[in-house]
């Protein structure tokens, strides 16, 4: 049986970093095309497997195409495959996030990326009043042995109306609540690479349990929704 992500995809996102212009791309457009129909598999198989213990209700594969209007670097292509499944609202909360890219780049990331501003808010307060269950579930051993710790943007200081000096400031001054796991080519390129990806994000749970509670309830506990 062959693996679900094969070698030639690989090889093509490195031979497109090196040649990222529209001719060359469109002089592989054929291999492009085969690659990203088994690409797609891929990425609907983690979503089957997401449903099966999970209530997600969208799969997203991005496309190959950089809008490169609004940047700097005006290569035309993404050198990498990314999609990102969704969780049903408004029960709830997160989201996962599935990317494969050669040379040992590839990854798969969980949690809030862009919270709006009343969830982010709606957080911080939480943990301002309480961060005791926060911090049992992602210190929980068996937690960090997939996710690592807790990651994304924070502030340099407190946010506007929270205390510089609370205990709970490393949590409430961050922007982001992410975690990521990478993966090794040789990982990516393995047989269990797809059962593998489902199985940390199963690990995931406690976390999205919590903070879709979380936001899903005011301060005193009463359900918003």
């Amino acid at each position: 049986m062959n693996p679900p992500i094969s070698t030639k995809t690989l090889e093509f996102l490195q031979n497109l970093e090196k040649n990222n212009n529209r001719e060359w791309f469109n002089d592989h457009k054929k291999e492009f095309k085969s690659i990203e129909t088994d690409v797609k598999k891929v990425y609907n198989a983690v979503f089957e497997n997401l449903k099966a213990h999970d209530d997600v209700d969208k799969l997203k594969l991005f496309r190959i195409y950089r809008d490169v209007r609004f940047s700097k670097n005006k290569q035309p292509y993404k050198t990498h495959f990314g999609g990102s499944f969704h969780r049903t609202k408004p029960h709830l909360r997160g989201g996962y996030y599935l990317h494969i890219q050669p040379n040992n780049e590839s990854f798969i990331a969980t949690g809030f990326w862009e919270p709006n501003k009343e969830d982010l808010l709606r957080m911080r307060k939480e943990f301002e009043m309480d961060d005791e269950e926060m911090r049992s579930i992602i210190n929980d051993k068996s937690f960090k042995n997939v996710w690592g710790n807790l990651l994304g943007d924070e502030l340099v200081s407190a946010p506007k109306g929270f205390n510089k000096e609370h205990k709970a400031i490393d949590l409430i001054r961050k922007k982001q609540y992410i975690f990521t796991k990478k993966f090794t080519d040789k990982e990516v390129l393995s047989q269990d690479f797809i059962s593998n990806v489902n199985i940390a994000f199963k690990a995931i749970r406690p976390y999205f349990n919590y903070m879709s509670d979380v936001l899903t309830t005011d301060l005193n506990g009463v359900s918003l929704i």
